[in-house]
């Protein structure tokens, strides 16, 4: 028979089997034999009695001196070693000799020898020596139970004698001997039922507590109960092997958090809910309390700082997380200088000028604090703080702030990997704030810039109500393409501008900018909205052809604009469009009619020359001007014009109209009503592109606001000029304007009948301003002289351009107007104004019709 192990290849233990047992006499006769002898050399039974040792079938050892080592061995029990026996069929049987003196009442000493097959000595030895180390020399607590869950069995573990008094407790259960908090003996002997029931073992079952050698901090055990069984399989005892895995759990624990931390931090581009996220992370899985302090100019999304670190910076509380029920008082509100850190200026100037953590217990913190706060170090003693750290945040070099963990007791004290791991975390939090302050510092630049390229507040209006909406494209970029106006323009003319440059971010910004600054300059000149569009056109293809700003104007070409003119006098509106959607008119009965107006391509692409459109508008009619984005179909191309609303926005403006248009007395509420439904139901099928809307109610001028007159091309017909203002002005209540206006009116009708050319007519308009015009059949361009001493002449536009608030001149087709306002009058005087009026000032500026 070969032993498995003899090669070096492991095998499974042998089960018992039957030794062989044979009894000698003093002699070294046989005398007795056991049918396991038998069978060992294939030798009958009858042929044992007298048979001597020596006769043995022998292969390769001597056994004729048997009986003397027998005889000169003093001890009870005799190792013989190893003999090599042969089997009847031939084989040899390699043995194990042990024999033992027997108690024998005749004459001489009987022996009773016992053979064993030498590889079931071997598994034998190596079975005792297995289960001699588990007891004796494994790290492992091991204990053994029989069937009624009572110990039969106890290694010597290493905490045994501390656990247990190094008592005996066989035959008792766990429940009995175990101490006091150690384990819930309930739940271990359920498990225990648990095995013996299903025969399957419990593997690696985790388990928390406080160890009695340490009771003020909680370890992690992994036990495991094995069924143990004889031959038949029937289960006769229970083994219950546990490891201490506090430092293997830690660890996992530590790995854990960090991936957490990777994972759950700088999920915004914000830097307080980043600095917030940290707190949450760590708290209550790190530390019991934790809060983030950054430097005032870091919390507003300033550059950090990046000279020395001194105590006079101010740190302002950004982020706090602590366990229910811990003793920290919250002392200072997100956004608020940390009063705290008063007594801790010192620590926290070193701890971010070296750029190294800093560890202390809870008494050594105290004692750093008594000198500058001792109410502070009062507090700390009293809340029982065992471990404090605090931890630098810098990135790309700067310092950002400190991060604080506090420890409360019974918790663990922090130890050097703990101090590793915070330093992990906050290194990858300060990663986050930094970008999240980037971040912030570019939002609150582009929010700059967008405020300065569209307007925030609509100007006010007689003429029009308008209401405006703006949203990026996706809802994720702070600049965009995008444009909308109201113009004031004169005659209390109101220019109306949505457009639209191809693209998103900075550079389509500053070209819309660029573009809406040109537009507000071709519309101060008084042009028809096709000759404005015209010009404009011309602007976008200088922007094509500067090379020198190629990366900011090379995304013009394929801008679409609309711009219309509303005069409150006429209720006219001319409308001209460059690759734009037409308006939408809503009748002030309700009614909604798209309008079907000239169109032209987008700015910059070439074709056609642009053409209006005119239509008479009522008061209280709604127009609706939306970018390119919100009405042009997905497969519409840049290059083409964009027609009249596509059916979705057809059927969004009638919903929101109808829903509006409920509550009458509200008109204010009902424009802002549809421009947010029109928006909410189209936005979420284009949410790639910018989309600017511009809601607009008009109102005509009401007929005693404004008069007019036609004059004979003649001198003369200024006095009639004259005093057909200062009637009028009667009549308004302004009579306080009238010296001014006057002159205005005898200067701007004497130019006309100069170098004008008939007919001539004269306009005062009372808006939000009082207005002159005066308009001719002449295209000649009228300009300001400087004239000298002895010039009769050339003063009358200076004369204008002093007296006015603003004065200017528009082209038509009939000729030019030549207007000028003046602001109205306080309506209100304050009659207990103390303001005394200089009777002795200059002397009245008079002047003759024609100077």
């Amino acid at each position: 028979m070969t032993d498995p192990l003899a090669d070096g290849r492991a095998g499974p233990l042998r089960e018992p089997g039957d030794d062989a047992y044979v009894i000698l006499d003093a002699q070294g006769l046989l005398t007795a034999w056991t049918p396991a002898a038998e069978r060992l050399l294939g030798c009958a039974g009858q042929e044992v009695p007298g048979l001597r040792c020596a006769d043995l079938p022998v292969d390769e050892s001597d056994l004729a001196g048997l009986g003397a080592r027998l005889r000169e061995g003093a001890a009870e029990t005799v190792r013989l070693g190893a003999v090599v026996l042969r089997h009847r069929s031939g084989r040899s049987v390699e043995v194990e000799l042990e024999a033992r003196r027997l108690v024998w009442t005749g004459d001489g000493c009987r022996w009773l020898v016992r053979a064993t097959e030498a590889d079931t000595a071997r598994h034998r030895e190596l079975g005792a020596a297995l289960v001699r180390g588990l007891f004796t020399e494994s790290p492992f607590d091991i204990d053994v139970f029989d069937t009624e869950l009572r110990f039969l069995a106890q290694n010597a573990g290493r905490r045994r004698a501390g656990w247990f008094g190094g008592e005996d407790f066989t035959g008792h259960t766990m429940a009995e001997v175990s101490p006091p908090g150690l384990l819930d003996t309930d739940a271990f002997e359920a498990r225990q039922r648990q095995v013996l029931d299903t025969g399957e073992a419990l593997i690696r079952t985790e388990l928390r507590g406080r160890s009695p050698d340490d009771p003020d901090h909680e370890y992690i055990w992994s036990e495991t109960i094995l069924p143990l069984r004889d031959p038949s399989g029937q289960i006769i005892a229970l083994a219950r092997t546990v490891t201490d895995v506090t430092e293997r759990a830690r660890a996992d624990g530590r790995l854990a958090l960090v991936n957490a931390a990777s994972t759950r931090i700088g999920t915004t581009l914000d830097v307080v809910p980043t600095a917030q996220e940290l707190c949450d992370v760590t708290v209550p899985r790190f530390a019991d309390h934790a809060y983030v302090n950054l430097l005032s100019p870091v919390f507003g999304g300033q550059e950090p700082v990046t000279g020395p670190v001194v105590e006079a910076m101010p740190l302002r509380r950004t982020a706090l997380a602590t366990v229910p029920g811990s003793p920290a008082a919250t002392v200072a509100a997100t956004g608020e200088v940390d009063p705290f850190i008063s007594g801790a200026a010192q620590l926290y100037t070193r701890v971010m000028t070296e750029g190294r953590p800093l560890l202390l217990t809870g008494e050594e913190f105290a004692a750093e604090l008594e000198p500058g706060d001792p109410e502070a170090a009062a507090e700390v003693l009293e809340e029982a703080i065992c471990s404090w750290l605090l931890v630098p945040m810098s990135a790309r070099g700067a310092v950002l702030g400190a991060v604080e963990f506090i420890r409360y007791r019974p918790s663990r004290p922090f130890e050097q990997d703990d101090v590793l791991l915070a330093q992990e975390i906050v290194a990858r939090a300060a990663v986050c704030i930094d970008n999240a302050r980037r971040y912030t510092q570019e939002r609150k630049t582009a929010l700059a810039l967008q405020r300065t390229l569209l307007p925030q507040e609509l100007p006010a209006l007689a003429a029009v109500e308008a209401v405006s909406r703006y949203l990026p494209a996706n809802g994720h970029t702070e600049l965009g393409g995008a444009w909308f106006d109201v113009i004031p323009l004169s005659g209390a003319q109101v220019a109306l501008v949505v457009g639209d440059v191809p693209g998103q971010g900075l550079h389509s910004a500053v070209t819309m900018g660029r573009l809406r600054t040109a537009v507000r300059t071709l519309a101060d000149l008084g042009l028809s909205p096709e000759e404005l569009l015209t010009h404009l056109d011309d602007q976008v293809n200088r922007f094509q052809g500067d090379e020198n700003d190629e990366e900011f104007t090379g995304r013009a070409a394929g801008t679409t604009c609309v711009y219309a003119v509303f005069d409150p006098i006429s209720r006219s509106c001319v409308v001209a469009r460059a690759g734009h959607p037409a308006p939408a008119l809503i009748s002030r009965e309700g009614s909604r009619d798209l309008l079907d107006l000239p169109g032209g391509p987008p700015l910059g692409m070439g074709g056609a020359p642009f053409e209006s459109g005119e239509l008479t508008l009522d008061d209280g009619d709604l127009l609706v001007l939306c970018t390119a984005g919100l009405a042009k179909p997905s497969d519409q191309d840049m290059g083409s014009d964009t027609g009249p609303l596509p059916e979705p926005a057809r059927e969004a403006l009638a919903e929101a109209t109808r829903a509006a248009t409920s509550e009458p007395s509200r008109p204010d509420h009902a424009l802002d009503d549809i421009s947010d439904r029109l928006i909410g139901r189209l936005i979420a099928s284009r949410p790639d592109e910018d989309v600017a809307l511009l809601a607009v109610r008009v109102h005509a001028l009401a007929t005693d606001h404004h008069v007019t007159w036609d004059l004979d091309p003649v001198p003369e017909i200024v006095g009639r000029a004259r005093a057909l203002t200062t009637a009028k002005l009667a009549e308004w209540g302004l009579q306080d304007l009238d010296f001014t206006t006057e002159l205005l009116v005898s200067e701007l009708v004497t130019n006309a009948i100069r170098y004008g050319a008939p007919p001539i007519r004269l306009r005062l308009i009372r808006d939000r301003t009082l207005i002159c015009e005066v308009t001719d059949a002449s295209s000649t361009s009228p300009h300001i002289r400087r004239a000298l001493v002895t010039d009769e002449g050339g003063r009358g536009l200076f004369m204008v351009a002093q007296l006015a608030q603003l004065w200017g001149t528009r082209y038509h087709s009939r000729g030019k107007t030549i207007w000028a306002e003046q602001p109205l009058p306080d309506p209100d005087p304050d009659p207990d104004s103390d303001t005394d009026t200089d009777d002795t000032g200059p002397a009245p500026l008079t002047t003759e019709p024609g100077s």
